[in-house]
């Protein structure tokens, strides 16, 4: 089976239209700010998305285009008063930030309550500790892909080969929370390949191109590839060598069209959230 990310994340947009248009009857209205500093071009394309899929919610979006030399002080100057205003729901930073700008600092600015990225620690903690707050989106898309696919998560042995604070360590936490016995797995890790093979389930989120071949695979597993990178013909692949993996595995995401379109569904996913609260 061909995980199709596309389609799942349209069902999920489309749910999500339908209660934004409820909740504007109760006259709630929605509303993200977007701030992009610099002009990182796969940014630029990150931000594009992000509008768009909030003009097709319903979902209102303040954009603050800043220059590269935006120091940090003005920056957090602007998520302060973001963070006062009672018309905002959520505030994203578009990240990478440039290097004069400390990100940690940044992303510890946003009011947890207004942090529908899922990267602030207080919220980052509320996952850890079985708690509701936002949640990092590409994990939870991930999470949605295996539920509205049918694949069962209870009881499954999961490894999760990645131990980022945006990707690996939020999705060993969300796959425990499903019930799953998790492993994480690492650049450190000895005898990768022993690990991975007992997976069930295997999310692969190593920013290597290609990298986890069929050797790696158990016959019949589940396989979500979150990495995204362009190879040597300038195509679009993941961590997984695809064409190798997919006729031993009984599901694989696809890249593109897999994972990448579940993140931005989940980002309006927790854009709604924040409207409920």
């Amino acid at each position: 089976m061909i995980i199709d990310g596309k389609k799942i994340s349209a069902e999920i947009k489309n749910e999500l239209k339908e209660e934004v248009a409820a909740l504007k009857e109760k006259g709630v209205r929605i509303c993200l700010a977007v701030i992009q500093v610099g002009e990182d071009k796969a940014s630029s394309v990150y931000v594009a998305n992000k509008k768009k899929a909030c003009a097709y919610i319903g979902i209102d979006s303040l954009s603050y285009e800043l220059p590269t030399s935006t120091t940090q002080e003005e920056l957090l100057s602007l998520i302060s008063e973001l963070n006062a205003r009672a018309d905002v729901n959520g505030i994203l930073v578009q990240l990478p930030l440039p290097k004069s700008i400390d990100e940690d600092a940044v992303i510890r600015a946003i009011a947890p309550e207004k942090d529908v990225d899922g990267f602030h620690p207080v919220n980052v903690g509320r996952l850890n500790i079985g708690q509701d707050g936002y949640v990092s989106c590409t994990p939870a898309g991930v999470i949605q892909l295996l539920k509205r696919s049918g694949i069962e998560i209870e009881g499954k042995e999961c490894v999760v080969v990645g131990r980022s604070n945006i990707v690996g360590k939020p999705m060993a936490a969300l796959l425990l929370r499903e019930n799953a016995t998790v492993t994480v797995c690492h650049s450190r890790t000895k005898r990768l390949a022993e690990v991975t093979k007992r997976a069930d389930i295997l999310v692969v989120a190593i920013g290597k191109p290609l990298f986890i071949t069929k050797e790696y695979v158990k016959e019949g597993a589940v396989v979500i590839d979150v990495g995204i990178h362009r190879d040597e013909n300038n195509r679009l692949c993941g961590d997984v060598d695809y064409e190798q993996v997919a006729p031993v595995a009984s599901a694989i995401t696809p890249v593109p069209g897999g994972v990448g379109p579940m993140t931005i569904a989940m980002l309006m996913e927790n854009c709604v959230k924040s409207g409920r609260l």
